[in-house]
């Protein structure tokens, strides 16, 4: 359907044609336990600045009955196609519309989900807008610059709730009228309605009050930690309202848990919406807590970033994804009562390694990206747009200062308040508390694409005294397909300078330089005459963003001691130079798991530990010569189950251990050490067998055939829940036969019937990195049917297919080959194409990540 991608010059000419004043929404949802539609009554009152213009107004519906335009009734099948309700003949000025139309719940995540609770059978509804979605529920402008208030008037069953961006006002014949909202955008607006749990709250300071409320389904309320989640809240009202000058901007302040949500989280107006995983049914470790309080604060930021002041068009989403990224993370770090003031740890261990791997990618692109329509947008929720920007606004704030950083954006709420701006806005408003010239650094942070890669060129005496230092910048060519070109940046770096404390055996940094590094070459301010330090660190503190590499005798330290730094921060970056030398082919698999293995031990942090352990197994899987696979394997899952066996009890290490070990288990003793956790035979000490790690035990033990359909069933009864019904669901998927696997890939490809969260859940199961044979047919069904899945599905969920089911782990010539002949003749559209040539670029990755391991074994 052509008018469901609007294009930046459509969005550009509606907005200067028209103003929009306000939205009633009328929804009848009085039939939502029974699903199929419902009626949806749009009136809106809008400007036009020209008499006898036309313009268009969205809708995504099976059916419109009428068509009112200045009270004139319009022939509904001449004005309404593609999504599309075409108006013409405007008059200048005041303008009113109203439309009534049927609209359809959805199972996809987008517009009006409804899903059945298979606890209590009752219906649970929730809205996802961003970013074309409003329309599927009521009749939008759907662009973020035409901004309105917003009037909903809900019918729901008797004894449900409705929530929305407004407060929740009390029922009349269960109906529920809202108030107007102030001035937002329409990917923002929410409304949340079912029998859903609730804990209420207040924000006090200063005679200040804003009500909170959290929301879930009954059925996860004896998990809902409420008190937890309001402290984290009430950290981020603090320090975002001394940070930002400028109060809360709505009325009231929901977080809602909601089941099926596609993302982590949605930053709705005073409604925000969060995926119900982070109701943790079972024991996490610290490492999910954090993950939870950074989305919960992310969200909160967005109250300002995003909802208060908005992108005028998708170009500057990175502006409201990347200050939001930005900021949490840093409440998280400097908010006094905060639990996780090592967040930036996390943030260069995680989130950061997403955007070195996303920047090398074909489809890299400038932070500020070139968003020529929605199908752009779609695909643009990427680890540039969120973790790149977020570390560029990072050496920002390095490079003009934290108190002119916070000033600018002071000043930048104030003058746009419930308004839409564009980058330039905000670059001026931080020039003017800086006093710098922040046009240059722009051109070469947020308009060029690609990564830099820093080293140190050191040169020393007979004494081992540094005689030179030198920060070396490279500029790699730009991934083949990628536009630009390879540009040289400035940097504001820290250098650590670390020496081995010889009573502790500790990594202790006795010195630390700050600059700037400009061009290829930058002289770094030793004192002469000093001794050459053991270890030299770029980039510490992690204040910019690039690839940074070790000198032959830091290196050759760091790996001997890797654990043995006294901080996370130097820790983590030292980890993620490893793994980004393993994915560029500059260090063997086999040379990586050995480092993993003689420092991971000592490595307190958590979240670092988590995340050796998934790439590790992503190393082993893709990135291992074939031939030493599984040799690699067995020693890493040996491994894993002696940390297990040596954690301490009950701590969030040995859980860590546990869920590593389940990922890999392979030998008749160790999956049989699970089958015996499983049913209770034998025990771990401290080990809480529950119920999430129970079912990473079954899905092991179903992937490698050792649990057949009725004892998956079997499971799926102990814990007959939504999570447990999806566990189940890539249980069965992953069964290592040819009727399980066709059973799944039909259920997928064939039928379009599955919810989003079960659609997920089967994928995962289906691909099993040691069921590659068993894979392989599926390769030449997957290049066939990918294009009609696409065409004919939701961007949500055809998109899970195109990535899910890409065969990424057949490693090979054949799947270059194959991915380029389907790209020749498919003709894709850009957003199918985008996802499909970084699927390719994996495997060409890991070909020669495998070749390099290979040399390894023969050097």
């Amino acid at each position: 359907m052509p008018g469901t991608n609007l294009t930046r010059e459509e969005a550009q000419e509606r907005a200067r044609l028209l103003t929009v004043d306000a939205y009633e929404i009328d929804l009848d949802l009085s039939g939502a336990q029974e699903g199929g539609t419902y009626r949806s009554v749009t009136t809106v009152r809008f400007d036009s600045a020209e008499a006898g213009a036309e313009t268009f107004i969205d809708l995504v519906a099976p059916a419109v009955h009428e068509v009112e335009l200045n009270g004139r009734a319009l022939d509904v099948a001449a004005v309404f196609r593609d999504s599309r309700i075409a108006l013409a003949h405007l008059v200048a000025g005041s303008n009113e519309l109203k439309v009534v139309a049927d609209c359809s719940y959805t199972n996809t995540g987008e517009g009006l989900h409804r899903f059945v609770d298979p606890v209590d059978e009752q219906a649970y509804l929730y809205t996802q807008f961003e970013v074309p979605d409003a329309r599927r529920v009521f009749a939008s402008f759907e662009q973020p610059d035409l901004k309105a208030t917003f009037r909903f008037t809900v019918k729901a069953p008797s004894g449900w709730t409705v929530i929305s961006n407004s407060p929740t006002p009390e029922p009349k014949d269960d109906v529920w009228s809202f108030e107007p909202t102030p001035r937002i955008s329409t990917y923002i607006t929410a409304l949340i309605v079912g029998p859903y749990h609730s804990v209420h709250s207040s924000y006090e300071k200063d005679g200040q009050s804003v009500p909170l409320g959290i929301y879930c389904r009954p059925s996860l309320a004896e998990y809902l930690d409420a008190d937890a989640i309001f402290d984290v809240t009430r950290l981020g009202f603090d320090w975002f309202q001394e940070k930002f000058d400028y109060a809360y901007p709505f009325a009231k302040y929901d977080q809602l848990f909601v089941p099926e949500f596609n993302a982590g989280a949605m930053e709705n107006a005073g409604a925000v919406t969060i995926r119900d995983q982070y109701v943790f049914r079972s024991k996490v470790t610290d490492a999910a807590y954090e993950t939870r309080a950074e989305t919960i604060l992310h969200e909160l930021a967005h109250m300002w970033f995003g909802d208060l002041v908005t992108m005028e068009w998708w170009n500057d989403l990175w502006l409201n994804e990347s200050f939001a990224t930005y900021t949490s993370i840093a409440c998280l770090a400097y908010a006094d009562g905060s639990q996780w003031p090592h967040s930036w740890t996390t943030f260069a261990n995680s989130m950061k390694t997403w955007a070195y791997r996303q920047d090398q990618l074909p489809s890299t692109h400038p932070i500020m990206a070139d968003i020529r329509d929605l199908d752009d947008v779609l695909v643009n929720f990427d680890g540039i747009t969120y973790a790149k920007g977020a570390s560029v606004l990072k050496q920002l704030v390095a490079y003009v200062g934290t108190d002119a950083f916070f000033q600018g954006v002071q000043a930048y709420f104030k003058a746009h308040a419930f308004g839409n701006t564009r980058l330039s806005d905000l670059l001026g408003a931080l020039e003017k508390t800086s006093g710098r010239d922040l046009k240059t650094w722009s051109k070469a942070w947020l308009e060029t694409a690609g990564i830099n890669i820093l080293r140190p060129e050191i040169e020393t005496d007979a004494n081992g005294h540094v005689t030179s230092f030198t920060v070396l910048q490279e500029a790699p060519a730009l991934p083949a397909g990628a536009k630009g070109e390879p540009t040289l940046r400035p940097h504001r770096i820290a250098i650590g300078c670390y020496d081995l404390d010889a009573a502790s055996g500790k990594l202790v940094r006795t010195d630390r330089i700050e600059l700037d590094v400009d061009g290829e070459r930058t002289t770094v301010p030793f004192p002469a005459g000093t001794a050459r330090p053991a270890v030299i660190l770029l980039n510490d503190d992690d204040l910019s963003y690039a690839k940074v590499r070790l000198d032959e005798e830091s290196l050759r330290v760091v790996t001997e001691h890797l654990g043995d730094f006294t901080e996370s921060l130097p820790r983590a970056l030292c980890w993620a130079s490893a793994w980004d030398m393993t994915r560029d082919g500059e260090l063997a698999t086999r040379d990586y798991l050995s480092l993993v293995l003689s420092g991971v031990g000592k490595e307190s942090d958590i979240g670092v530990v988590q995340s050796l352990h998934r790439q590790v197994k992503m190393a082993l899987d893709m990135y291992a010569a074939p031939e030493w696979r599984e040799a690699g394997l067995t020693q890493w899952t040996e491994a894993t189950l002696a940390h297990l066996r040596a954690a301490a009890p009950g701590s969030d290490h040995q859980l860590a251990w546990a869920r590593a070990f389940a990922a890999t288990a392979r030998n008749p003793q160790q999956l049989d050490l699970l089958q015996a956790l499983l049913d209770g035979t034998e025990a771990i000490q401290g080990l809480a067998v529950d119920t999430e790690l129970r079912w990473a035990f079954v899905e092991r033990l179903a992937a490698t055939g050792l649990l057949d359909d009725e004892e998956i069933d079997a499971e799926y009864a102990r814990d007959r829940t939504a999570a447990g019904e999806r566990h189940a669901a890539a249980a069965r998927a992953a069964r290592p036969s040819q009727e399980a696997k066709a059973e799944a890939w039909a259920s997928v490809v064939e039928s379009d019937k599955l919810p989003n969260s079960l659609q997920e859940a089967v994928i995962g199961g289906f691909v099993q990195t040691d069921q590659r044979e068993l894979l392989a047919p599926y390769t030449e069904k997957f290049f066939a049917a990918v294009k009609d899945v696409w065409d004919s599905r939701s961007h949500e969920m055809a998109q899970q297919v195109a990535i899910g089911l890409y065969p990424a782990l057949h490693v090979s010539q054949e799947t270059l080959d194959a991915t380029d002949a389907w790209l020749a003749s498919a003709e894709p559209g850009a957003a199918l194409r985008r996802l499909m040539s970084e699927s390719r670029s994996g495997v060409e990755r890991a070909l020669k990540a495998r070749a390099a391991d290979a040399a390894a074994a023969t050097a």
